[in-house]
């Protein structure tokens, strides 16, 4: 299989913060690593990070084929693979069908098919090049989704300015498009009275300054605690307990009724649970237990702790590093 066969030949070589489509590597381990740097660097006195998150527009219909062969050439992809990617991305036929109507064949040289499953996988092999050339700005990049950490001291902001500068002119060699209306910056800053800072500009439009963002479906707050992000599971899990009761009503049985839990509740108590457990509030941590305590009331089975689960995946997660 082509997909697998890409992986295997431009792993080694890939940008190691590239988190997307690498064995051992999750949404998680992204967040993670984001999480680990910012932290790590707050230890310091006179420290805070900026951290912005980009959006492109329509990022895999903007890929251009001969760039991208070049690119696979340079991650040592056979020059026959590569004209054979460049061919399938070029001249296709596409036109939209509406009921009985039918509209004229355009043809397309640019992007990469929607829904063919080699898509994001190109899409990360052709942004592989776009690195951060500063240790202290970390650019993460998860696909399309891509996130870069300024990591400051003593109120020198250049370097990170400079690599979102450099982001930019890499955007404009490369077709990418930066939406700025969607790209958003968010400040985390433990200092005791920390000044204004001065706003970012990209393509001479202000980036929005945010006090939380849904990073790769982990919801992030400019203090590092997770109230937002607490709030929005217990509500989308206490949701899903409707539909649990329901099949109560029908008498399903309790193993059938467990495996719902398992699949269409627990899997989001659990999402990302090795990102923010450790650092959630007991009040917190009670909220989601009693949403456990609630499945467990409906199917009459006693449910695993969050927190069992929770120590589980960080023995899985350590024995994997």
């Amino acid at each position: 299989m082509l997909w697998s066969y890409l992986k295997d030949i431009t792993g080694p070589l890939l940008d190691p913060l590239q988190f997307a489509y690498r064995a051992n590597r999750s949404v998680d381990d992204a967040v993670n690593m984001g999480l680990h740097y910012i932290l790590q660097h707050q230890d310091k006195p006179g420290t805070y990070a900026r951290i912005l998150f980009v959006d492109f527009s329509s990022a895999f219909n903007t890929i251009i084929p001969d760039i991208l062969q070049i690119k696979l050439s340079q991650l040592s992809v056979p020059t026959s693979i590569c004209q054979w990617i460049t061919n399938f991305l070029t001249d296709r036929q596409q036109l939209v069908r509406l009921g009985k109507l039918t509209s004229g064949t355009r043809t397309i040289s640019t992007g990469a098919p929607q829904g063919c499953v080699l898509s994001p996988l190109l899409f990360s092999l052709y942004t592989n090049d776009c690195t951060s050339k500063d240790p202290s700005v970390k650019l993460l990049k998860f696909a399309d989704d891509t996130t870069v950490i300024g990591l400051i001291r003593d109120g020198d902001e250049s370097a990170y300015r400079q690599e979102v500068e450099q982001l930019s002119l890499w955007c404009s060699h490369n077709n990418l498009e930066l939406n700025t209306l969607k790209t958003v910056e968010m400040t985390v800053d433990f200092r005791r009275k920390p000044p204004a800072l001065p706003p970012l500009t990209i393509m001479n439009s202000t980036v929005a300054a945010v006090d939380s963002f849904k990073f790769l479906g982990t919801n992030i707050s400019q203090d590092l605690k997770w109230d937002i992000h607490i709030d929005t599971i217990v509500k989308k899990a206490q949701q899903r307990l409707y539909f649990l009761r329901q099949l109560k009503k029908f008498n399903l049985p309790q193993a059938l009724m467990t495996q719902f839990y398992s699949a269409v509740i627990k899997s989001v108590l659990c999402s990302s649970i090795t990102v923010w457990f450790g650092a959630a509030s007991k009040s917190d941590i009670r909220r989601l237990q009693r949403t456990v305590r609630t499945a467990e009331r409906i199917t009459g089975v006693h449910l695993p702790n969050l927190q069992d689960f929770s120590c589980h995946s960080a023995v899985c997660a350590i024995s994997i590093i």
